[in-house]
C-alpha cells in the first residue's frame, strides 16, 4: 500500500457531542491524499463508538484508544501510527474548509524550504447545530515566522491549523507528553527556534469552536505554562511584552466564556502591570479589553461572545 501524503491526527477526550462533524469536515477533502487517525484519550461518553461507527465507512480512518493521558501523549500516540509525508492536526471539536489540505500542498510544493505550515482561522460561537463562523478572523504573517510570532503572538492559535512535515515533527522531538497547557506554543518555539520554516497561508481554511469554557479551564495554570515556557526563551524575545499580551488574551476568553468578571480584571491588571503599551496596543483590541473588563456584567453575554474572539 502507498503511503498517504498526509496524515491528519485527531486526539479526542469526550467529544461525542462534536466529533462526527469534525470528521466529516475532513472526509470532505478535495485532495482525498490522507489517513485519518482518531486517538480516543479514555473518554467517558460516546466518543469512542461514533469514531468506530465512522470508520466502518472509510477504510481510511483509523481508530486507537488509550487510558486518559492528556492531549499532548494521544497525539504522540498518534503520529507513531502514521505513515504520512505531513501531519495534519484536527481537535475534535474543530472543522476544516474542504481544501484545508489542497492548499497546504500547493503551499508546500511552492516552496520545498517550508517544514511547517498554517492558515487563517474563523473563530464560531458554539451554537446548537452546525458550526458556523463568527465576524473575526485571525491573522495571517506575510514572511516565516520568527519565535517571537509563535510564543508571543501565537500565530498559528490552534493545533487543527499546523500542517507539519513528520520527519521534522520527529526531529523537534513531537509533543512533551507532561504539558496539558501551552503544548502547541512549546512544540512551535522548538520548531523555529531551531531553525525550521513556518509560513502562513492567507485563507481561512479552519473553524475553530469558542466553546464557553470559562468554568472548566485553569487560566492560572496556562499563565503560569506559559511564563514557563518564556522563560526558556528569554534570552531572545521580550517577557514582559509576551506576558502583558497572553494576560489580553485571557481576559479575553474569561470575558467571553461565563466566568466571573474578578478574573477578566485580575489579567487586565496583570496585563497592563507587565507592558501597559503592549497591552493597549493592536489597534482597539486593548481598550476594547480594558473597558469590557471595567464594564464588567454590563455587557450581555453574546454581546461578549462576539466581542472577545
Amino acid at each position: 500500500m502507498t503511503d498517504p501524503t498526509f496524515s491528519v491526527v485527531i486526539a479526542a477526550y469526550n467529544a461525542e457531542r462534536t466529533i462526527e462533524e469534525t470528521i466529516d469536515s475532513v472526509l470532505a477533502q478535495s485532495d482525498d491524499d490522507f489517513e485519518l487517525i482518531i486517538v480516543d484519550d479514555g473518554s467517558e461518553d460516546l466518543t469512542l463508538p461514533f469514531a468506530l461507527r465512522k470508520a466502518d465507512t472509510d477504510i481510511r480512518i483509523k481508530v486507537a484508544s488509550q487510558a486518559n493521558q492528556g492531549v499532548s501523549a494521544a497525539r504522540n500516540f498518534g503520529v507513531a501510527k502514521a505513515r504520512g509525508q505531513y501531519l495534519a492536526f484536527l481537535d475534535a471539536d474543530d472543522i476544516w474548509h474542504c481544501d484545508k489540505l489542497a492548499k497546504h500542498r500547493e503551499l508546500h510544493d511552492h516552496d520545498p524550504a517550508i517544514e511547517a505550515s498554517y492558515a487563517r482561522i474563523a473563530f464560531c460561537p458554539d451554537k446548537p447545530g452546525k458550526l458556523k463562523a463568527g465576524r473575526t478572523r485571525s491573522a495571517v504573517l506575510a514572511g516565516y515566522c520568527a519565535l517571537e510570532d509563535v510564543v508571543i503572538e501565537n500565530v498559528v492559535c490552534t493545533m487543527s491549523n499546523l500542517v507539519i512535515e513528520r520527519d521534522t515533527f520527529l526531529e523537534i522531538g513531537g509533543f512533551h507528553r507532561q504539558m496539558r497547557h501551552v503544548e502547541d506554543q512549546d512544540l512551535l518555539a522548538r520548531l523555529v527556534g531551531g531553525g525550521h520554516l513556518l509560513l502562513g497561508l492567507p485563507e481561512t481554511l479552519v473553524g475553530y469552536r469558542m466553546s464557553a469554557d470559562g468554568l472548566s479551564c485553569d487560566f492560572q495554570a496556562m499563565l503560569a505554562g506559559w511564563k514557563k515556557l518564556a522563560e526558556r526563551w528569554s534570552h531572545e524575545i521580550d517577557v514582559k511584552r509576551g506576558e502583558a499580551l497572553y494576560c489580553r488574551y485571557l481576559a479575553r476568553r474569561a470575558l467571553r466564556s461565563g466566568t466571573t468578571m474578578a478574573l477578566a480584571r485580575d489579567f487586565v491588571r496583570q496585563g497592563l502591570a507587565s507592558d501597559r503599551k503592549a497591552f493597549l496596543g493592536d489597534g482597539s483590541r486593548g481598550m476594547m479589553t480594558l473597558g469590557a473588563a471595567i464594564a464588567g456584567s454590563a455587557i450581555p453575554e453574546r454581546a461578549r461572545t462576539s466581542i472577545f474572539a
